[in-house]
């Protein structure tokens, strides 16, 4: 298990070890600055796309972090854990050709289906522990984007009002493609828009969305039992999966680049 620390952020990366295709090739990593961009090098050959392209940064954490997920591989290269490494991949390379518009769009909608608005409507125990803990989730979402929400208790998908997805689609086209970009692979992942939008906040930590979004499946579990391995992993995998995501976000938004210095001497 791997601990990145980035201002008040720890975010931990749970290496789950799948069947390998491809042996380790390389000793070391390392990252270079070249023309203002940050690059990953493995021993002496810089790190590619699969479109071929060279991966580049313009934040030196994410580069440093992009360097770590390869550095922690072992005799094979899992590269289904290397959540970060995929990100900069799709954002570069952009296989399916998406805009930022298009990205957005479909986070917004994505709203109507979210994990956190659908309650029981056959399990009274089950309705009042959804209430409980997401309520509050939603009361933030709603008094933080001044939206409006309204929950449901069918298989139905709840109402999302016009306003509340312009304010949303506002909230999300102010920032960059690649923020963006993460933002879509944490609402994949957990399928919430609210929990990724909080843990992003800071509202919630990355364990706590998780959860969040697992709360069916775990009051189930503690009904009738776990599958052993199964629902830890799965735990885990989303954890990973969430806080690569959260990382992206960040550390595209605030991006640290190289500026050289000016010698206030010279004339």
């Amino acid at each position: 298990m791997y601990h990145f620390k980035y201002k008040n952020f720890v975010v931990t990366f749970n290496i789950v070890r799948y069947m390998a295709t491809l042996k380790r090739f390389y000793r070391k990593t390392n990252i270079l600055l070249s023309d203002g961009k940050f690059e990953i090098t493995l021993d002496q050959r810089k790190l590619k796309t699969p479109q071929r392209k060279v991966l580049q940064v313009d934040s030196k954490p994410l580069a440093l972090a992009i360097a770590a997920e390869w550095d922690m591989q072992k005799n094979t290269i899992d590269k289904s854990s290397m959540h970060l490494t995929a990100l900069c991949n799709t954002v570069i390379d952009n296989p399916h050709n998406h805009t930022k518009q298009d990205m957005v769009n479909y986070i917004v909608n994505c709203l109507e289906m979210d994990t956190i608005l659908f309650h029981s409507y056959e399990n009274e125990e089950l309705y009042k522990l959804q209430t409980e803990n997401w309520d509050p989730l939603v009361q933030w979402f709603c008094d933080n984007y001044g939206v409006n929400l309204i929950k449901t208790q069918s298989i139905k998908a709840p109402t999302v009002p016009l306003e509340t997805k312009a304010i949303l689609t506002r909230h999300l086209m102010s920032h960059n493609y690649s923020a963006v970009c993460g933002f879509m692979y944490g609402v994949d992942a957990i399928k919430s828009v609210i929990l990724t939008l909080a843990a992003a906040e800071r509202v919630i930590s990355i364990k706590e969305a998780v959860r969040q979004s697992r709360l069916e499946e775990n009051y189930q579990v503690s009904h009738w039992g776990s599958v052993e391995w199964f629902h830890d992993h799965n735990k885990y995998d989303l954890q990973s999966r969430l806080a690569a995501a959260i990382l992206f976000v960040h550390l595209n938004s605030y991006s640290v680049s190289y500026q050289p210095k000016i010698d206030k001497n010279v004339d």
